[in-house]
């Protein structure tokens, strides 16, 4: 296998309810049609005190292209890139959410011991492990609520997201957060800015690691 950097630590979690105030707050309830004591209640519900988890709107309530432009990095909001027209078309590929409009998912681990690795080497590693990818909505909520988990030289990929085309193959693009770097067609205004985009389901880069959960509920 390709050589692996340490993980980092990140900062726990705020409480369920703490999260259900912050979607609040960025208007997520109204781009999602789900009212905001409806978001309250189910995030009182599920709160068990343990944290770790996090509070997420099933992807076809939010898609990412409504989520996306939410994200915060030195001020600057998050975008997709242009070549990523097709961004919500990306759908849970092996993974089966929880029949709701809201869920939560356990143990997120950024997966910073496979940077360097490609999503072809990381997908067999994860499974091993008895985790799954996150999806690409999931790793938006994720930074949403934990800002430090999208650093410079400290990004993932969201593979559990994947396109199938019309004759059912995948497409081999698999989505990413990272960080722009205000080069080519991102323009130099988004320098720093929170970046959904793609990379080769056969391609490695050091600065990826492969977000992932132990489970959703």
């Amino acid at each position: 296998m390709p050589e692996t950097s340490p993980p980092a630590d990140l900062p726990p979690l705020p409480p369920l309810t703490t999260q259900a105030e912050h979607l609040i707050a960025l208007g997520v309830p109204d781009l999602a049609a789900i009212p905001a004591d409806e978001l309250r209640a189910f995030a009182e519900k599920a709160e068990r005190g343990d944290g770790g988890t996090l509070l997420a709107v099933h992807p076809d309530r939010a898609p990412a292209s409504a989520l996306a432009p939410l994200l915060r990095h030195a001020d600057k909001p998050g975008f997709v890139v242009v070549d990523m027209p097709d961004v919500d078309d990306f759908a849970p590929d092996g993974i089966e959410l929880p029949d709701s409009p809201l869920y939560v998912v356990s143990d997120i681990d950024r997966g910073d011991q496979m940077a360097n690795w490609s999503p072809e080497e990381a997908l067999p590693a994860l499974t091993e492990q008895a985790r799954t990818p996150l999806l690409l909505t999931e790793g938006i909520h994720w930074v949403l609520q934990q800002p430090a988990a999208l650093e410079r030289n400290r990004c993932f990929m969201t593979i559990g997201s994947r396109l199938r085309k019309a004759g059912g193959a995948l497409d081999a693009r698999t989505p990413a957060i990272w960080i722009s770097n205000g080069t080519g067609r991102d323009g130099r205004e988004r320098r720093k800015a929170p970046k959904v985009g793609w990379c080769w389901w056969g391609n490695r880069h050091t600065w990826l690691g492969f977000a992932s959960t132990t489970g959703r509920r």
